[in-house]
């Protein structure tokens, strides 16, 4: 009610149809409207949307393809914030596995923060990922597959009292399906399995 107040526009999924379905509808809807740019921020107050200019910039520039928040640019910073510890360990755990199968060169996989230039979508299938959380990491297999250029800003850390995070039970399914993710990708890299969701066409960029 406040967003439609101030003149968003507000698209709802009722019921609630997962994070990824959530982001499906938002990409498809700026494509339709003919966007340059769409950017993802998690609405769990954790990032501040006053550096969406930053994130944008760089794809605005032509320097980039796509541009991710990172927290963890300086760890430390994210340590300080009170990012708590078991996630602290395991984004940068994680990080380190996906960045040797992805090789983007990023410091941070699990940001809520994300600006995807408009001819990426156009260019990766991201309508066949998952509807869930590991929607995202699908999306870095794409951007890998299609060799797309990775950009990434400092972003700070914030752990408040309003803020809302997954259960640790929801981060451990989380991480196992990251590793799956990483699995059909391999398959799908070395030719051993195709996966539909992994064609990328380079067409629009």
């Amino acid at each position: 009610e406040i967003a439609r107040r101030l003149g968003a526009i507000v698209m709802r999924h009722d019921p609630n149809r997962g994070y990824g379905a959530a982001q499906k509808t938002g990409y498809k809807k700026a494509l339709e409207d003919g966007a340059d740019v769409a950017v993802m921020v998690h609405a769990d107050f954790q990032y501040d949307p006053t550096l969406i200019p930053q994130m944008v910039k760089p794809i605005a520039d032509g320097k980039a393809d796509v541009c991710f928040g990172s927290r963890m640019v300086r760890k430390s910073d994210a340590w300080r914030a009170g990012m708590p510890w078991w996630r602290f360990v395991a984004n940068i755990a994680l990080t380190l596995v996906e960045d040797a199968v992805f090789r983007l060169g990023l410091s941070e996989y699990h940001t809520g923060y994300r600006a995807y230039g408009c001819k990426v979508l156009e260019s990766v299938p991201f309508e066949k990922n998952s509807d869930n959380y590991v929607f995202d990491t699908e999306m870095f297999a794409e951007l890998s597959l299609g060799k797309f250029r990775c950009a990434e800003i400092a972003i700070p850390t914030r752990y408040l009292a309003d803020s809302q995070s997954p259960s640790f039970a929801k981060s451990v399914e989380y991480g196992f399906m990251t590793l799956g993710v990483m699995g059909k990708f391999l398959l799908h890299k070395w030719g051993l399995k195709r996966y539909p969701q992994f064609e990328v066409n380079r067409a629009h960029v």
